[in-house]
């Protein structure tokens, strides 16, 4: 699983003729926002992408898969590693069938320190993430080249 999600960036004009790029998300439709640059536009949507995925997990709705890398033509954010480790605990979670109360047991944490887990706008641990993905069977593992020494 990756991390990217593709934005589609409309130009706009206000009705003061300002110009700003619209910026919509295709696997969000309730992402709809604006920036002044592309830089400010991605920026946006990512931002935007980010709220859509907390309330989704909020509301234990599905959460579009992101893409593995990005291909050839578009535009596309990346979730920060945080957010995505967060965004994948959920889904596998969701599809595991294994809720925040189970996973509290299996960890033997209090539910608030596994709701926390879920947040995105709280700052876990790595140890901590690391410890819920073994105990839903799936130990995190990480794809990073290192040149030889």
């Amino acid at each position: 699983m990756g991390r990217y999600y593709e934005v589609v960036f409309t130009m706009d004009e206000a009705d003061n003729g300002a110009l700003s790029w619209l910026v919509t998300a295709p696997a969000f439709p309730e992402v709809i926002t604006f920036g002044d640059t592309q830089e400010d536009a991605c920026r946006s949507g990512l931002m935007a992408i980010e709220e859509a995925i907390a309330a989704r997990i909020a509301d234990g709705e599905a959460v579009p898969l992101p893409l593995k890398d990005t291909p050839g033509k578009g535009r596309f954010v990346e979730l920060s590693a945080l957010t995505f480790l967060k965004t994948a605990l959920y889904m596998i979670c969701r599809e595991k069938d294994i809720s925040r109360a189970e996973l509290a047991r299996r960890l033997n944490w209090h539910r608030e320190q596994v709701d926390r887990l879920f947040r995105l706008d709280h700052r876990s641990r790595l140890d901590q993430m690391e410890a819920a993905f073994k105990e839903i069977g799936v130990p995190l593992a990480f794809d990073i080249p290192l040149a030889a020494a």
